[in-house]
């Protein structure tokens, strides 16, 4: 009888189930999409009901695949990776009948991108002693798309429900939760909570407190590769998932996309180019960035290569918001018949640096290189002679030197790698990995089998429960690189850096402004002795 490892990876517009074979071989998959809701500008939102609709129609079709490729195969763990920073707000109902039958949230999980928690973030900032006082003691600065503010925001909006709030957990724990009705969360994606101290891998007191953050709505956090529990009778109907079968934490889709790629060890680097863009480096100490200007322009969180009593590494991580989602957004409003692949190649007909045309991808805010959630996008530098391939490469040009920004501020503390591996679906264009490539001055590297995170908490389901004690040796065997993009020499690229590097100050200037009159244009103020 052989054996399948599955992972499951929630991510922000679906969820992918594979499964794999001990050797790393790929024998089935199968994909759900679904939407998130945006009821006001800057909100991101979605009900954590459709992800477990989502996934149990994707295991269930899953398990029809593996039966069909390899009818002698049993399904040997599960693991989970999701998309990180949600926050699931659950009742005492819910949590006592999680694993037995459907449960449902108090409200719509605050994702992400979500950009409404402003003045809770600025109120946390302030009731931890400032940004550094933030980043010393979780590894992060106070952003809106963390899931602390999320809570305050919960109890300054939304009261009665806040007094209901028996368990908060992040977007792949609600599977987890439904999976075996055990509460848990793991230390990769509970850094990305602001609650938890990086250091000792449990959640920060002295935060908790400040934060009148009661311990028990919390699930104790464990390191990745640990079996939280197996299958129940009633999961395992809803999701074709044998009854029995254990499950795996997993962790957050940044550190399961690293374990993925095979980024484990110090000296290399990760970029994640998705509907956000991910730089991030492994490290082998708690180091959060302290910077003196501007402490925490990235990010420190646990990394996924611990399981039980054995604790793992950590990783540096810059993330900004739009980073392949710039792309599909431009698709949309310029040529929403188009393909990708025939828009990209009409933007490889456009020279280098666009003849002058930049491009801003703070279109949902920003989170790193430039923290600001009023941050607004934009092309600039527009003339007549400009082409819809020229604005498809602006967009491509822009988001890889914002990327190459966070890997420069990565670069001072993590140190220089040799190449970096990137996933993602925007690395499967050439054009977009030459730009990296150039942008960065690094060779990039694609890996023969791209499945990201879903490989990463499938890597975590087969270390989890015993396949290896080794899982950097598992992940030598399961993840290959396939092409590798050096950079140009004297590119034309390396002018349009420069222009991008010194008028940073200047582009962080003019989206503020952008900003300020789009507000004051959308709420002008009343004229005297008018009412409204």
């Amino acid at each position: 009888m052989t054996r399948a490892f599955v992972g499951l990876d929630l991510g922000t517009s679906g969820v992918k189930a594979i499964a794999v074979e001990p050797n790393g071989r790929l024998v089935a998959q199968h994909s759900v999409a679904f939407d998130f809701d945006r009821p006001h500008a800057d909100w991101a939102e979605t009900p954590p009901e459709r992800w477990w609709d989502a996934t149990a129609k994707a295991t269930r079709q899953l398990v029809a695949n593996l039966s069909n490729a390899r009818p002698n195969t049993e399904i040997a763990s599960v693991a989970l990776s999701g998309q990180m920073h949600g926050s699931v707000f659950l009742d005492a109902a819910a949590m006592r009948h999680a694993g037995r039958r459907p449960i449902t949230a108090l409200s719509p999980a605050l994702m992400w991108n979500d950009q409404r928690t402003e003045p809770q973030r600025a109120q946390i900032e302030q009731l931890l002693g400032g940004r550094r006082a933030c980043v010393e003691m979780s590894g992060c600065p106070s952003l809106c798309g963390l899931t602390a503010p999320k809570l305050l925001w919960l109890r300054e909006q939304r009261p009665s429900l806040a007094e209901r709030l028996a368990g908060l957990c992040l977007p792949k724990d609600f599977l987890a939760l439904q999976l075996t009705g055990v509460f848990s969360t793991d230390v990769g994606d509970a850094s990305g909570a602001m609650l938890l101290d990086p250091r000792s891998r449990q959640w920060h007191a002295h935060v908790l407190d400040a934060l009148e953050v009661d311990p028990d709505v919390l699930p104790i956090p464990v390191e990745s590769g640990t079996p939280i529990g197996a299958i129940t009778a009633w999961a395992a109907e809803a999701t074709g998932l044998p009854e029995g079968v254990p499950v795996v934490i997993g962790s957050g889709d940044n550190q399961t996309a690293a374990v993925g790629a095979g980024v484990l060890d110090s000296g290399e680097m990760l970029m994640v180019l998705g509907t956000s863009g991910v730089v991030l480096a492994p490290c082998d100490e708690a180091t959060p960035d302290l910077h003196d200007d501007v402490p925490g322009r990235v990010n420190l969180f646990c990394d996924a290569t611990g399981r039980g009593a054995r604790t793992g590494q950590w990783n540096l991580s810059g993330c900004m918001l739009s980073a392949a989602g710039s792309l599909e957004w431009a698709r949309g409003v310029l040529a929403p018949d188009v393909s990708f692949e025939a828009l990209l190649a009409e933007a490889a007909q456009a020279p280098s640096g666009c003849d002058g045309l930049l491009f801003l991808p703070y279109l949902t805010g920003e989170r790193c290189p430039m923290p600001d959630p009023d941050a607004r996008g934009g092309w600039i530098g527009l003339r007549r002679s400009h082409t819809r391939a020229h604005l498809v490469r602006a967009v491509i040009e822009g988001v890889s030197f914002a990327l190459a920004q966070i890997t420069d501020i990565v670069r001072e503390i993590a140190g220089r790698p040799a190449t970096i591996r990137v996933t993602g679906g925007g690395s499967k264009s050439a054009l977009w990995r030459q730009v990296l490539a150039d942008a960065t001055q690094t060779p990039i590297v694609t890996l023969e089998t791209d499945q990201g995170s879903a490989l990463g908490a499938a890597s975590l389901a087969a270390f989890g429960t015993g396949e290896t004690d080794d899982l950097r040796a598992l992940t030598c065997r399961w993840v290959r690189p396939a092409t590798t993009t050096q950079p140009e020499s004297n590119s034309p690229l390396d002018a349009a850096r420069v222009v991008y590097d010194r008028l940073y100050d200047d582009l962080r200037a003019a989206s503020v402004a952008l900003s300020q009159a789009q507000r004051a244009s959308t709420n002008p103020t009343p004229a005297p002795g008018h009412t409204t």
